[in-house]
């Protein structure tokens, strides 16, 4: 796939941060994906008269956008270069050794004693991030149809939700998904969040692309709603526990309760 380069000027601020200081005018790629459930409405997705044909969400735009911020020297480290093992074992753990991560990343700014709390946006958060860090807006189509816009203005009043490098990565492809950012939730899943998270996963459709959530107290450094995704190619020792199936939905999605 050939790639446009899409050019921000400074302003507002002079970081091109993701702040109401920086976003008028300011325009990202819009990847938007197909809802798993039927959707209504003709309304059309804007600068739809400059769509491109879909593209390939997995290896054309997420990984080849990851590797542009890599040679652009985006992250704090190359995460490529860390060593990675599975323990010999009954459970088969994945250890890694990552540095970089551990002597760079950014401190945490909150008590880790709540697991919830509310937002604070004196304290770092997404909107800070610089617009060079955004891969793009991750928005469900319209038109039911999977789209991609390499240069989608940014709608305030719409709360867009985007995907962003990871700046100290574990994996290769590190990304965030960040839903609504513009309304600064705190790291709290919620089911639109959850769902969201769903249509990353399924539009990926890689058993290799790996999206979790974590929690405050449970290793999450920044309070702004955002899950974490990457590639891995090993399995998770939960991958291979058994389980016993609860239920299965019409769209396919199973429910399993874990029996070890």
């Amino acid at each position: 796939m050939r790639r446009k380069r899409v050019l921000a000027a400074l302003g507002g601020c002079g970081r091109n941060c993701l702040n109401q200081c920086c976003i008028p005018g300011a325009k990202l790629p819009l990847y938007a994906f197909k809802k798993l459930n039927k959707i209504d409405g003709d309304k059309e997705l804007p600068g739809s008269e400059k769509r491109e044909p879909p593209v390939d969400f997995l290896d054309s735009l997420l990984l080849g956008e990851w590797e542009d911020r890599m040679q652009r020297g985006l992250f704090r480290y190359d995460v490529t270069a860390r060593e990675t093992k599975v323990i010999p074992g009954q459970f088969g753990f994945i250890a890694q050794l990552n540095e970089g991560r551990h002597l760079k990343k950014r401190p945490t700014e909150f008590r880790v004693d709540k697991v919830l709390q509310p937002f604070d946006g004196n304290k770092f958060n997404f909107t800070k991030v610089g617009q060079e860090e955004v891969l793009f807006q991750f928005e469900a189509s319209e038109d039911g149809e999977v789209q991609f816009i390499p240069s989608a203005p940014i709608e305030p009043e719409n709360s867009p939700s985007v995907v962003a490098i990871n700046v100290s990565p574990i994996e290769y492809g590190h990304v965030l998904l960040i839903p609504r950012i513009l309304e600064h939730l705190p790291q709290r899943i919620d089911r639109e969040s959850f769902l969201l998270a769903l249509h990353m996963a399924a539009a990926a459709g890689n058993p290799y692309f790996r999206l979790g959530y974590n929690s405050l107290g449970a290793f999450a450094t920044i309070n702004h709603l955002h899950f974490q995704a990457y590639y891995l190619a090993v399995t998770f020792p939960i991958e291979k526990a058994p389980t016993k199936k609860i239920t299965v939905s019409g769209a396919g999605v199973r429910v399993s309760e874990l029996l070890n």
